[in-house]
């Protein structure tokens, strides 16, 4: 008989599968095949984690942990829907993970009902109100009302689109709302209240987004009740605008059973609000640097001076002057941002989150603006709170700069951690036209975000590509479970990653490109998938899906794919 020592060395160079194998020839096998130091090295060099990165905190054991990332990744295909008539371009759960909604440009939204098969419970179509596709949705806290984003109907370079909130108990619509740009998609900021936007142009590069609140029952409310409130007023330079807005609820930072990020952190400590490079302070929303100017009626006529005088050198384009012109008449309108927003984290505390940017109108910047007590209802003047009129503007508490363009966000279940799918521009690049964004990668980047800090927390998740250029926008969703982070592309993939040890677990195969994916909230072993071949894909884990087959789930040779590596 062979010293156990050996017989460790022996399986140490066999594929994981052999491991099994041979662990049912005797009992002692069976023991040494279950040995924790041998599986860590096998898990190490199968799914090629860094060494450096430990154990999952909830994992028991090696080995169980090299049965759960072989087996509760959702990526067997069990089910496909093919009831949209064009490509599908989102999905969302109902929190519950009871029902689902599908996004299409054939107009119409889709509620299904998440049973054993999927079936689906009512469409609606949009063109009756002019809309020519119908492109996000939102489940409210209670899982009763729907909220449905699309876009008019209209030239290519139109960006209108409007919010209808639609009844779950009978399928009513509810309200209709105006959002612009139609990509700021809109959400939920509590049950009965939404936050749309709107866009006003001021000049040819410099515009004013404006966040509203709006109450989900605008149809049926007493006059005498206010329906929408002005909550922020921004400034826009260089052709950029507000997109893609979301709410972080800071009380669920404490939520159970979420795992802290535990990937190499890129910075040390807090960033402190507005902590930016010399040129992000020169073009910021807020209090833009404008050398040598005391004020702003001084600087202005200074500026003008010199203009008239020929003593601007070297001389400023039209597209640099009128942005020029836009920070100074701005520089004192400007409200303050919310002092100490790190400090003011937790508890009930919420606050939007969105892309934006300073340099061109390609999305390359995350604002982050607090939402007050006194902001989180309708009640109260309809234009909200009033304003002095020298303070016009709202200033942006935060801006994390991504150097790339921004083609998809989202949030853990925890709202602690944001992940963006980016596509960098070249390194050192310089915008010198807000109308001409710098190329950017094929290559798509996840980074990960830590909003309780305010730094990257991780370096950078890939795998994925996408290849629209730089000048038009293809939105990329993505979504975030307990343990994984799932996400589209343009390579006719859909990938999911495990958000413990940044590997890349699975590459599920479209025949188009893969616009959207869903986790169901209550079991994140259930992936959904929206192709642009106007299919949705029914993802399941190997192990569930056996039990829906009526597998033996004793069956050893099942019990892993250890045939199948990382991104397969």
């Amino acid at each position: 008989m062979l010293p156990d020592s050996l017989l460790v060395e022996i399986f140490r160079h066999l594929p994981p599968a052999g491991v099994l194998a041979a662990g049912r020839v005797c009992r002692q096998w069976r023991r040494v095949a279950r040995d924790e130091v041998l599986w860590k090295g096998l898990f190490y060099r199968h799914y090629g984690v860094a060494r450096h990165v430990p154990r999952h905190p909830a994992a028991a054991s090696w080995y169980g942990e090299f049965q759960r990332l072989g087996e509760a990744v959702p990526r067997v295909e069990v089910q496909s829907l093919r009831e949209h008539g064009e490509p599908v371009l989102h999905l969302s759960f109902a929190h519950s993970g009871l029902l689902f909604a599908s996004c299409s440009k054939d107009c119409t939204v889709k509620i299904w009902d998440n049973d054993l098969p999927v079936s689906l419970l009512h469409s609606a179509s949009m063109k009756k109100y002019n809309w020519s596709y119908t492109q996000f949705s939102q489940f409210n806290a209670d899982d009763s009302l729907l909220l449905v984003s699309g876009v008019f109907m209209g030239p290519r370079s139109s960006s209108s689109g409007e919010i209808a909130v639609i009844g779950l108990e009978n399928f009513e619509l509810l309200s209709r709302v105006r959002n612009k740009p139609c990509d700021a998609f809109g959400c939920w900021l509590n049950e009965t209240n939404l936050i749309s936007s709107n866009l006003h142009r001021i000049g040819y590069l410099t515009s004013c987004s404006v966040l509203w609140l709006n109450n989900a029952f605008q149809g049926v409310e007493s006059e005498n009740v206010n329906v929408v409130k002005r909550l922020f007023k921004i400034q826009n330079l260089n052709a950029s605008t507000i997109r893609t807005v979301m709410v972080v609820d800071c009380s669920r930072y404490s939520s159970a059973g979420e795992p802290d990020s535990p990937g190499e952190q890129v910075g040390e400590g807090p960033a402190p609000p507005h902590k930016e490079t010399h040129s992000q302070a020169e073009e910021r929303k807020g209090f833009p640097a404008a050398e040598g100017e005391a004020g702003t009626e001084d600087g202005l006529d200074r500026f003008l001076s010199d203009i008239m005088e020929g003593r601007v050198r070297p001389m400023m384009t039209e597209m640099e002057m009128e942005t020029k012109v836009a920070r100074l008449l701005a520089r004192n309108r400007t409200k303050p941002p919310e002092p100490n927003l790190l400090s003011l984290q937790g508890g009930n505390k919420k606050y939007l989150v969105f892309t934006t940017g300073c340099l061109t109108y390609s999305p390359h910047q995350i604002g982050i603006k607090q939402i007050l007590p006194h902001q989180m209802t309708t009640v109260g003047p309809v234009l909200g709170e009033e304003r002095n009129s020298d303070r016009f503007f709202d200033s942006l508490d935060h801006v994390i700069d991504i150097h790339g363009h921004i083609v998809g966000m989202g949030l853990s279940p925890d709202h602690r951690y944001l992940y963006v799918n980016s596509r960098a521009w070249p390194e050192g690049c310089v915008v010198s036209d807000p109308m001409q964004p710098p190329p950017i990668a094929e290559e798509i980047e996840l980074r990960v975000l830590d909003l309780k800090t305010m730094k990257e927390a991780k370096r950078a998740l890939r795998a994925h590509r996408a290849y629209t250029p730089s000048e038009e926008f293809n939105f990329i969703f993505l979504d975030v479970s307990r343990d994984f982070v799932a996400s589209g592309a343009e390579d006719r993939h859909g990938y999911i990653w495990d958000r413990h040890y940044d590997i890349c677990l699975a590459k599920l195969q479209h025949d188009d490109v893969v616009n959207s994916v869903a986790f169901s909230p209550a079991e994140q072993e259930l992936l959904l998938t929206a192709c642009g071949d106007s299919t949705i894909k029914v993802w399941r884990s190997p192990r569930t899906a056996r039990l829906l087959h009526g597998e033996k789930p004793w069956l050893r040779r099942h019990l892993f794919s250890c045939d199948t590596k990382q991104g397969t």
